[in-house]
């Protein structure tokens, strides 16, 4: 693909993984590859004016409705859906070496919150290919944390899993505080109502180890996905509804490096990841636009 074409000059490629959020119908373009970039994706000539046409925001009424079903809306989204929408996401130790070398010595035990767990693709590749990790899952949907009981790996001895809104439920109900090592909050923050992003990262703040990290992966601004709304779906800026109810925000990298500042949480990393993926339905290659980025809480562990 040619610089003009949509990708800033300044990317280097990074090695391909898995697709990572919905099922839908798509696979890599030939020559796709994820590209880390310090800019996000440059839109083509088109693109402002489908992102203009979108200026009109749903009614208040409307937006207070959906942040009042949205746990409603995700545990119907599971119930359609059960397991099979989304796919396991075996690439969470290539792109966050932290899961396999944050710990201080050989022989310690991994201890990861994985906020927003969903039905566990995140913890059960996780709980499969490291044995000395143990995990606490938590997700908004009563109904995907129930699926995730009856997994036989989610087992006393290496994770707990439990229903918990982020925003209001403190985590430390059932996390102990300042005990975990790793929090993986992987397509998730997007869900939440930008104003209320803050309070999750607050909440996750206090069960994290001083020098524990935080590995964020979401929506990035421009994604093709943000394009692809219709007229009506707009909440705010970079926020959308979807058409079962489910939200989604697109990070920039200032918005997302401001947030976590603000919840006293420092950047390590933050980029934007570009990859090229096709729609076999349509013909068509798109470009998918993702924020990736590891924060940690100020301070050193005990042990260290």
């Amino acid at each position: 693909m040619s610089k003009s074409e949509g990708f800033p000059v300044d990317i280097k490629t990074t090695p391909p993984e898995e697709e990572v959020g919905l099922k839908e119908d798509i696979s890599p373009c030939v020559f796709g590859q994820n590209r880390a970039s310090s800019s996000s994706r440059l839109l083509t000539q088109e693109e402002p004016d489908t992102l203009s046409r979108e200026k009109a925001l749903v009614s208040d009424f409307k937006l207070m409705k959906l942040e009042k079903e949205a746990q409603k809306n995700w545990d119907l989204f599971y119930k359609r859906n059960t397991t099979n929408f989304f796919k396991d996401r075996h690439w969470t130790t290539r792109e966050f070496e932290e899961l396999n070398a944050c710990r201080e010595f050989e022989s310690q035990r991994l201890v990861l919150l994985e906020a927003g767990c969903g039905v566990g693709n995140c913890v059960f590749p996780l709980l499969e290919e490291d044995l000395n990790i143990f995990v606490y899952a938590c997700d908004f949907s009563p109904r995907a944390v129930e699926f995730v009981k009856l997994n036989p790996l989610c087992c006393p001895e290496r994770c707990h899993a439990f229903q918990c809104d982020l925003t209001k439920d403190d985590l430390r109900g059932n996390v102990p505080e300042g005990s975990v090592d790793v929090v993986t909050l992987i397509f998730v923050l997007s869900a939440v109502h930008p104003d209320k992003m803050k309070l999750a990262l607050q909440n996750i703040s206090r069960v994290l180890k001083p020098g524990g990290m935080v590995l964020f992966r979401d929506y990035g601004l421009n994604d093709h996905a943000m394009l692809r709304f219709k007229a009506g779906s707009k909440l705010g800026e970079n926020f959308y509804v979807r058409q079962d109810g489910t939200r989604s925000y697109f990070f920039s990298k200032e918005f997302l490096s401001e947030l976590f500042a603000d919840a006293g949480l420092q950047s390590v990393s933050n980029d934007y990841v570009l990859r090229e993926t096709v729609n076999k339905k349509e013909g068509l290659c798109v470009p998918r636009v993702f924020l990736q980025s590891k924060f940690t809480k100020p301070g050193q562990s005990k042990s260290s």
